[in-house]
Parts: structure tokens; C-alpha cells; sequence
């Protein structure tokens, strides 16, 4: 919920991610998952905390990396409040830019870094099987 008042300087407000859903077929689409809220203030829109709901280390890590190679970013980190809980803080302050654009601009370049990854992977697998597999290794029992 944003509040319209200036007299607030503090601001938390529910942001509607995108995710990528691939069915069976390899069809993409996004759709639209809540389960993030940015903390932050009206007057100062370079710094932000945003907590992601039903989340753990490898996301925020992950995300903690991509932030910190981007120039724009002059803090980023992560805490986790308590092991109980599904929730994760990622802090990011940035040198002027809007920390909420930063942090989109992070996650699409960790979706990217994902879609490497796993193609990569999958094209390794499939010059594995074509040349045979185990066969080709002459391991023997």
C-alpha cells in the first residue's frame, strides 16, 4: 500500500514480480507472482530494502552477486531474520539511479545468466549421449 500523504517518509509497497513458467512443451510465459514488498522512502528512491516471501540463500545470493556487478550499486547484502522463516532482505543502494529498477535490471540479468547455464548444460548432455556415454569412457567393472 502507498500512501499519497508526503507527510510519510516511509514507504512500503507490494511489487508484483514476473516469473518465468516453461510447460512440457517449451512454451514460456510470465506471469505476474506477488511476494515481494519494497521498503524504502518517497524522497530518496536510491536506496531500498526489498523482502522476497518463501525464499532462501539461493536466491538472495545469487541476486547479491548480480547487484554487486553492477556500477550502479554501491551497497548490496541480504540478511535472512530468522531460519524459521521463509523471507529474505536484500538492501540496495545505488549512486542515483531508482534502487527498484536496479534490482529488475538484476534479476533479468541473473534470468539470463540461468538461461546460459542451462543450455550450456543441456548441449554438454547431448554431445555426451552422442558419443556414446559410459561406452566411450571404457570404464570397466
Amino acid at each position: 500500500m502507498l500512501w499519497a500523504s508526503k507527510t510519510y517518509r516511509n514507504v512500503s509497497s507490494p511489487i508484483m514480480g514476473l516469473a518465468l513458467f516453461i510447460n512440457g512443451s517449451g512454451k514460456r510465459t510470465f506471469k505476474a507472482v506477488p511476494g515481494v514488498m519494497e521498503h524504502g522512502s518517497f524522497q530518496d528512491q536510491s536506496q531500498a530494502t526489498f523482502s522476497f516471501t518463501d525464499e532462501d540463500h539461493t536466491l538472495a545470493n545469487s541476486l547479491r552477486y548480480t547487484l554487486n556487478q553492477d556500477p550502479r550499486v554501491t551497497f548490496c547484502g541480504y540478511s535472512i531474520p530468522h531460519p524459521a522463516d521463509a523471507r529474505v532482505n536484500i538492501r540496495v543502494q545505488t549512486t542515483g539511479d531508482p534502487a527498484r529498477e536496479v534490482l529488475k535490471d538484476s534479476c533479468q540479468d541473473l534470468m539470463l545468466i540461468c538461461q546460459h547455464v542451462r543450455s550450456t548444460f543441456d548441449q554438454a548432455v547431448m554431445e555426451f549421449k552422442s558419443k556414446k556415454g559410459l561406452e566411450s569412457m571404457n570404464i570397466r567393472p
